[in-house]
């Protein structure tokens, strides 16, 4: 080191506060792990895109695009239209919003069903006397996601059969709701309902959170009839995790952005979507639709292949390919053994894949066996898994 180098640096560490200044190895510390911080364990997904599992993992152009639109402000109202009109052009539907998930898309086409875009019924919500605030659905579709719906004041009207629903539309009827995922429990098809719906003249609003893919899913439920569609910005979408859609006919649509944030006196301003989240859920969607479909599921099924093969050698275990019927309706695996054979039931694998390291969740267990999803696994995490299952079972 040269003298004059020597009498720069001394006259640095002289100057007032020179202590607080970053050393060399400071300045190349690896990037913060606030879950370290906070002491909680991360963990490989192989359940799936359940929101207590904090859904789907953003790629890369969803994260630039979100960080982009941190760097300025903006009017929420202005964005939400810029974008809702980019969502509607890319997936041709007449009209989207961009929702707080797909629990709020419901609430939200609850309210524009029942209030419309009149300013005193808006601000009256939950108190709908004197409105319509009836919503009839089927009797097998209730569930714990039609609190959404419930919220917003209205009454839920039970049908059994299809006949039983058009006897139950009245004068008070403001809606008819369908859970896609609930189709095949009942006696009412999903195309049917919409007919009624058209019949009789009510808006009608289906719940399809997890029916993506295939993409074109986006438009399937209006071009049958819906007024509105569901769906979740989280899943295998990859947007963020508290995003979701509302697509369907303009009217009501713009009614359920009258009821929303950032309106102040709206039930909807608990459910408030940052500027973010909102272009991070249209980065999300252009990038699923732009993907080629076909690379994707070869993906998922060498994914699936991978840890079938991992498993090849345990006599006793049978390994399976699935894809549910509805809902996340992609490639899974499903494990099966007799657990006194082996000695390990499928319970406590499934305890051993969450206590062990690393941290691995599965999409559920039965006395039969296991089941895993391979749609939510980063680069490598299926030969984690794979590995981890192997060690498991052996031991």
């Amino acid at each position: 080191m040269s003298q004059s180098r020597r009498r720069f640096l001394k006259s640095l560490a002289a100057l007032p506060g020179a202590a607080a200044l970053p050393s060399a190895a400071e300045a190349q510390t690896a990037p913060r792990d606030v879950y370290r911080e906070l002491g909680i364990r991360p963990l490989i997904n192989a359940a799936g895109t359940y929101t207590y599992l904090s859904a789907s993992r953003m790629p890369k152009a969803v994260i630039e695009a979100m960080e982009s639109a941190t760097r300025s402000y903006v009017n929420l109202n202005e964005l939400h239209s810029a974008v809702g009109k980019r969502i509607s052009t890319l997936l041709g539907c007449e009209a989207a919003l961009v929702t707080a998930g797909a629990a709020s898309a419901l609430m939200l086409g609850t309210a524009a069903c029942v209030s419309g875009k009149d300013p005193e019924k808006i601000r009256r919500l939950p108190d709908t006397a004197g409105m319509k605030n009836e919503v009839v659905l089927p009797k097998s579709h209730r569930n714990d996601y039609d609190h959404a719906v419930r919220a917003v004041g209205v009454r839920l009207v039970e049908a059994e059969t299809l006949a039983d629903a058009e006897r139950a539309i009245g004068e008070r009827t403001a809606m008819l709701l369908y859970f896609n995922v609930h189709g095949p429990e009942g006696p009412i098809p999903v195309d049917a309902f919409a007919a009624l719906a058209k019949k009789k003249g009510i808006p009608s609003l289906i719940d399809a959170a997890a029916d993506i893919p295939p993409v074109e899913n986006y438009t399937r439920f209006l071009k049958m009839g819906y007024d509105l569609a569901a769906y979740s910005g989280g899943k295998v979408l990859r947007g963020p995790q508290c995003s979701g859609f509302l697509l369907g006919r303009r009217d009501l649509v713009d009614a359920a952005a009258a009821n929303d944030s950032p309106q102040s006196d709206a039930i909807g301003r608990t459910n408030k979507v940052g500027k973010e989240e909102i272009v991070g859920a249209w980065a999300a969607l252009e990038h699923f639709v732009k993907a080629d479909p076909a690379a994707r599921w070869r993906e998922w099924e060498r994914r699936c292949a991978l840890i079938r093969g991992a498993l090849s050698g345990i006599a006793g275990v049978q390994v399976e390919t699935f894809v549910p019927q509805i809902a996340n309706a992609v490639p899974h695996l499903r494990l099966s053994w007799n657990g006194t054979t082996l000695g390990i039931t499928p319970a406590r694998v499934e305890i051993a894949l969450r206590e062990g390291e690393p941290r691995i969740e599965i999409r559920s267990s039965s006395p039969e066996g296991i089941e895993l999803a391979v749609f939510m696994l980063e680069p490598g995490e299926d030969e984690i898994v794979g590995r981890r299952l192997v060690e498991i079972l052996k031991r």
